[in-house]
């Protein structure tokens, strides 16, 4: 009976601390902290919490998770700049640059971007919150951002949330929310996007400007995604878009003959441009229909300028995949793999053989130093207690791609806006949203050249996440101060 009796009590106490696991709807935690920046001591507030997404009937479907800093002691907080921060996947949370890029709170990892223990963070001496107020979303499936039952528990349609134009229009709902819940119209606004969120902020320039009246000073595209420049498959010419970037790691990996090998990367790079654009791209839309003697040339050319054998690129018919790329470049050398996201990093494969690598040496890497920071900063620092998990990357798909009319969305934010400037940050080691694609992109955003005036390049020495680096997380942040204060009215009226 003693026995009956104590069980019977453990399993009430059980029962009496069981609960579901379920994140607020609208919740709100504050703190305050101090750091140094650029040697100047400020002190700054972090918000952190959730803000539902509403139907048109004005019930909760979603709630997004989101961490918002503010610099104390501004006198004048409607002409300080408010930057939108947005990550990619799809499906991916906004941690990579809330804490390695642009917030007050970077990893603990080496200069070059490889994982130390004890894992954490550690003050951001180069955070951009000395010139604006940062906010990162995380969108629906992200981070702690989860959807939300009705009255009877049945979950919303996940078609609402989980689409290229979808996603930018509750997005650009939640904005509008979110600028006024701060009271921050006044302020000059930018959103930043990082991979697919290159994708995300190109549509959500238009969607705010056209559908919330939210206009904007500039659009950060961070190693952009454009998936109008991916499907290799039925475009067989956007390959050579690659081959700038192949030559970038190639000679990073010490892969080029002498003569090329001997430059500097960005003394390098041009030639390799001019050659892709206007020789490969032709060259490959030939088809079958290319000469023997054009095309044995080509592939001369393309083995010098990516240190892979001549053979295998005639056997791919000029169009050499990226994923075998990272497994060839140093089969015979070191026998070693390279990245995709960043390829300076190295795997290892079970076999040398093979199309592609067996993972992808860059992403775990990452992951190994990302996932516990986030959570303990956010615990630990923020004060954000939950039981949810936090969505590095999370479900979303299937994922609607159809029509994908971002690069053009961004071209009439920029004609119907005369303040509003672009600013691209791209890695030279980025094999997944390569650096010349990105400059493709801003091409085809505007055929007619009369926008390339407020659209500017910045290229980094290293991958997709190129602030992993010191050196150009320091450069990269001073470039985004510089394109605040370049995009800035300074009392000018917008008018053409």
């Amino acid at each position: 009976m003693k026995k009956i009796i104590t069980l019977l009590c453990i399993i009430g106490i059980t029962t009496s601390f069981a609960q579901s696991r379920t994140i607020p709807v609208d919740t709100l935690v504050k703190t305050t902290h101090n750091t140094t920046i650029k040697g100047v001591s400020m002190s700054y507030t972090a918000e952190t919490g959730t803000q539902p997404v509403w139907d048109a009937k004005g019930d909760p479907v979603a709630t997004l998770f989101y961490t918002y800093y503010t610099r104390n002691n501004i006198k004048n907080r409607a002409s300080r700049p408010l930057i939108i921060s947005f990550n990619g996947g799809p499906g991916s949370a906004s941690v990579w640059m809330h804490v390695a890029y642009t917030g007050p709170r970077i990893l603990n990892i080496d200069d070059e971007g490889y994982p130390v223990q004890p894992y954490g963070f550690k003050s951001n001496p180069n955070s951009i919150i000395d010139v604006a107020d940062i906010v990162f979303v995380n969108p629906v499936n992200t981070g702690y951002s989860r959807m939300v039952p009705d009255k009877e528990g049945k979950m919303p349609d996940r078609k609402q949330f989980f689409g290229i134009n979808e996603d930018i229009k509750y997005l650009a709902e939640w904005v509008n929310t979110f600028v006024s819940r701060k009271n921050r119209w006044e302020s000059p606004k930018y959103i930043i996007g990082e991979s697919y969120g290159g994708t995300r902020v190109m549509g959500l320039a238009n969607q705010l400007q056209g559908s919330q009246w939210m206009y904007l000073n500039g659009v950060i595209l961070v190693s952009p995604a454009d998936y109008n420049a991916y499907n290799v498959d039925n475009q067989p010419e956007y390959s050579a878009l690659d081959l700038p970037y192949k030559a970038a790691a190639a000679w990073y990996h010490k892969m080029l003959p002498p003569a090329l090998q001997s430059k500097d990367l960005t003394d390098m790079l041009p030639e390799v441009e001019s050659y892709a654009i206007n020789t490969l791209m032709p060259a490959i839309a030939k088809g079958g229909f290319i000469s023997d003697a054009e095309r044995n040339s080509v592939a001369e050319k393309m083995s010098q300028y990516t240190g892979l054998s001549k053979k295998v690129i005639l056997q791919h018919n000029l169009v050499v995949p990226n994923n075998f790329f990272w497994k060839e470049l140093l089969r015979d050398k070191t026998g070693q793999t390279i990245g995709r996201l960043d390829s300076r990093y190295l795997g290892i494969d079970r076999m040398q053989a093979g199309m592609s690598p067996d993972y992808s040496a860059e992403l775990t890497s990452w992951l190994h130093s990302f996932t516990p920071a986030i959570n303990h900063y956010i615990k630990n620092e923020l004060n954000f207690d939950t039981d949810i998990k936090y969505n590095m990357f999370g479900p979303v798909h299937p994922w609607n791609n159809d029509n994908n009319t971002t690069r053009d969305d961004l071209r009439k934010a920029m004609a119907t806006n005369p303040y509003l400037h672009v600013l691209n940050q791209s890695g030279y080691y980025d094999g997944a949203t390569t650096y010349f694609t990105a400059k493709y992109t801003l091409s085809q955003i505007d055929p007619s050249g009369k926008l390339k005036n407020r659209m500017s390049f910045k290229g980094y020495r290293s991958g997709h996440m190129m602030y992993l680096r010191k050196e150009d997380l320091i450069k990269a942040n001073e470039d985004i101060r510089e394109f605040i204060k370049k995009s800035s009215a300074n009392g000018k009226a917008a008018k053409y």
